[in-house]
């Protein structure tokens, strides 16, 4: 294609990291050198996942950026972003790290982003953010504007995610991911109560898939997942990050609370299958309260009708007040309530004795399935 972007030499040997969207599409690909070489490209490897790819050029004492470690950066640290804004080659820009290891920007489909305020403008992608040793710390990717223009807020692929990618891609031109083979869900201050943890660091396990590596390893639906591999895991990003890091066949040691009881579990990582979604991060709908619902038990046309499959058991929500605490929390038709405070709801008879139950001012654990995909929702009746 016409696109132009930025690249960062890493070997003198031409091994050229870049953006995936900068050689998307592309047969061909042309590297310019601040000095006016050009090079043929050809593509070694691209990982749309994180937004990375690899060109190889043939060149020898080429000049390469040495990688620096992301993780030693701190908030308030400068930064230069290198790149050809607008074809403007090798233009450099200072900044500071506003922020680190960002995540849930929607960007790309795995993030762990440092935000800097470096001028990142179009034509920078794929090019280098430096630290003042001269380092590359990461891979400059996007910006977060409303004008389409430089606003303050850019975004870089750290190397601490960049080059693994890197390597694999290099050594075997695809990026292989561990598979933990389960859904999660942050931890809000809310659902830390009904779970009984201390603050509100965790993963809560919303879903197993059935002989993924989880379920093998005793990981229960409802467990939250406090650490990987002795990280501490702070919320569902991390643990993400955590397990698509981890090598295929691994072994690793995820500690869990159950029942307030902590255990831990010996878990062998399963490479992630294309079409999955590692552990996807589900939205937090807080203050859940279970006036304003008409609900009727799930049969199977309705679960067809809702294009569920598989044996789902519960009371299926079909209609809600509008201006009720459960329209407030975000309840909604076609919801289907599988557990109330960690009790099955597999019938309307089951769902009265479990509201019937419930005391003004409680707090109400109601775990649902919505299009497929289970959530936790903590709700204050």
């Amino acid at each position: 294609g016409g696109g132009q972007g930025s690249g960062v030499i890493v070997t003198q040997d031409g091994y050229v990291l870049t953006n995936n969207h900068v050689v998307a599409g592309a047969k061909t690909v042309t590297v310019t050198l601040p000095d006016k070489q050009e090079f043929k490209g050809r593509i070694v490897g691209t990982d749309p996942k994180s937004d990375l790819a690899v060109v190889k050029i043939d060149g020898s004492q080429l000049p390469t950026i040495p990688w620096g470690d992301s993780g030693r950066l701190q908030v308030g640290k400068y930064v230069l972003a290198i790149g050809n804004p607008f074809g403007l080659n090798s233009t450099v820009t200072l900044g500071i790290v506003s922020a680190l290891g960002r995540g849930h920007m929607g960007i790309t489909q795995y993030e762990d982003f440092i935000q800097t305020d470096a001028a990142i403008n179009p034509g920078n992608s794929g090019g280098a953010l430096v630290n003042t040793k001269g380092e590359l710390v990461g891979i400059n990717t996007a910006i977060y504007s409303q004008t389409g223009g430089y606003q303050g807020v850019g975004f870089a692929v750290s190397t601490g995610m960049s080059k693994p990618i890197y390597e694999s891609l290099v050594k075997t031109g695809k990026v292989v991911r561990g598979y933990l083979g389960i859904g999660i869900q942050d931890l809000s201050h809310d659902l830390a109560k009904s779970f009984g943890t201390k603050g509100s660091h965790g993963a809560i396990v919303t879903d197993v898939k059935e002989d993924g590596p989880a379920d093998k390893a005793g990981i229960k639906q409802g467990d939250v997942i406090l650490a990987f591999e002795g990280i501490p895991v702070d919320d569902a990003v991390t643990l993400q990050r955590a397990v698509t890091r981890s090598a295929v066949g691994s072994k690793a040691t995820v500690k869990v609370l159950r029942d307030g009881q902590e255990k831990e579990m010996a878990v062998t990582l399963a490479e992630l299958p294309d079409n999955q979604q590692v552990a996807k991060a589900e939205a937090d709908l807080s203050d859940q309260p279970l006036a304003g619902l008409a609900v009727q038990d799930l049969d199977r046309e309705t679960a067809q009708e809702l294009g569920l499959k598989g044996k789902l058991q519960g009371v299926v929500v079909t209609a809600v007040d509008p201006d009720s605490e459960a329209e407030r929390a975000g309840l909604m038709p076609g919801d289907v309530i599988r557990e109330i405070n960690r009790k099955p709801v597999t019938s309307m008879k089951e769902f009265d004795r479990a509201a019937s139950n419930l005391k003004k001012g409680q707090t109400v654990l109601v775990l649902i399935n919505r299009r497929g995909a289970s959530l936790y929702l903590s709700a204050k009746i």
